[in-house]
């Protein structure tokens, strides 16, 4: 029998979680996908979250928990690692394997076997819509399901901070009332929706924030230079020609996109990722070529300081906020809102050291600078 959760928020999340499963899992049935999970139900979710949250306010030799876990039945892996004898997914089981599971891409394998839940062992490979939990950092859980085409990061559903629940919202439902709002995400350099195709950005936006140094990237019109009247000269590391590698790897047909393929892509974009840890503004164009790095952002001649944005974050129930940038962040953020509004057809992305992740375009339908915070997408 399943332990009634202590844990609060899994209770609350449990419902919503496995609705965004079976709804992605059906999709992807009408799309004709084959390798796909089973759904947990409510109860199983909620003891996975309960559980894991609480093995995460734990420690091992001093240690808290960073742990992937996926439920999935062991036919369901390819090339698993299975133990002999199951365990009992427990708190206290969890922070034991914890130092043997924290590399990337290893997830600790978890069924429901009759009356309780059991980890069978370990697997790198798990089937598309896969439910999988990740534990960050004490008291920090996020819930994703990995991509039916394998490639690029995980898809967000949930993030749970405590007792600060986060819920993705796929369709802007917050904005329904905000018709401006969401003709400027329309305009904006997003994310592909939950289940779709990888997006460059996201991978980028991951690989950005994986040096934990911060960074900023600018986005601008390809064959444009409009934008080096926005830049210090000399550009302290431009780049000639302009890097293109990510640009020719999406040449090729989809079809053809073998595994090598995608570890070039994977690789193309982790260089670009690594240069945004050098100070200064990163340059790629809307084809994805680096231009530069170490760019130091300046206001246009011609230009005047941006004095007010909108702020928006893609979870359920969120209000957009107007403010002066420099209440929205460091000189990252202030020299990102500055770029967008004097480069109107560009648009910016700014890792932040604490993890928070921005994206700022110009909005027409609003006449201003708006930011869209999407560490939610990302972690």
């Amino acid at each position: 029998m399943l332990s009634e959760p202590s844990y609060l928020a899994a209770r609350m999340v449990a419902t919503k979680i496995e609705a965004h499963l079976l709804r992605h899992v059906e999709v992807a049935r009408q799309l004709g996908e084959q390798d796909l999970a089973f759904v947990p139900s409510v109860s199983v979710i909620e003891s996975v979250i309960d559980i894991a949250f609480w093995a995460s306010l734990r420690r091992e030799e001093g240690h808290p928990p960073k742990i992937s876990i996926a439920f999935l039945h062991p036919d369901q892996a390819v090339k698993p690692l299975i133990f002999e004898h199951k365990l009992r997914l427990t708190p206290h089981n969890l922070t034991k394997l914890a130092p043997a599971v924290e590399q990337p891409g290893l997830h600790i394998g978890v069924w429901y076997d009759g009356d309780s839940l059991n980890i069978w062992g370990t697997t790198h490979q798990i089937p598309g819509i896969c439910f999988v939990l990740e534990v960050v950092e004490p008291g920090l859980l996020v819930i994703k399901h990995r991509r039916t085409d394998g490639f690029g990061k995980f898809v967000n559903i949930c993030v749970l901070r405590g007792d600060e629940i986060k819920m993705v919202d796929e369709q802007n439902i917050s904005l329904d009332n905000c018709p401006e709002l969401i003709e400027s995400l329309l305009d904006m350099p997003l994310p592909s929706a939950p289940g779709g195709s990888f997006n460059i950005l996201v991978e980028l936006a991951t690989a950005m924030r994986a040096h934990n140094r911060g960074g900023l990237v600018m986005i601008v019109p390809t064959g444009s230079t409009n934008w080096h009247h926005s830049v210090i000269h000399p550009i302290s590391y431009p780049v000639e020609p302009a890097y293109s590698t990510i640009s020719a790897l999406l040449t090729v047909e989809k079809d053809q996109r073998n595994m090598e393929w995608k570890q070039s892509l994977r690789n193309a974009i982790d260089i670009i990722g690594g240069f945004t840890a050098v100070d200064g503004a990163t340059v790629i164009n809307r084809d994805n070529e680096l231009l530069a790095f170490g760019a130091k952002i300046t206001r246009a001649e011609v230009s005047v300081p941006v004095d007010q944005m909108i702020v928006t974050e893609p979870v359920t129930d969120s209000v957009p906020k107007y403010m002066h940038p420099a209440q929205n962040g460091g000189t990252r953020h202030l020299a990102a809102a500055q770029f967008v509004y004097d480069q109107r057809d560009a648009q910016a992305m700014v890792a932040s050291q604490d993890g928070h992740f921005t994206l700022f375009a110009w909005s027409n339908a609003l006449n201003m600078v708006h930011a869209h915070r999407i560490d939610i997408l990302l972690m």
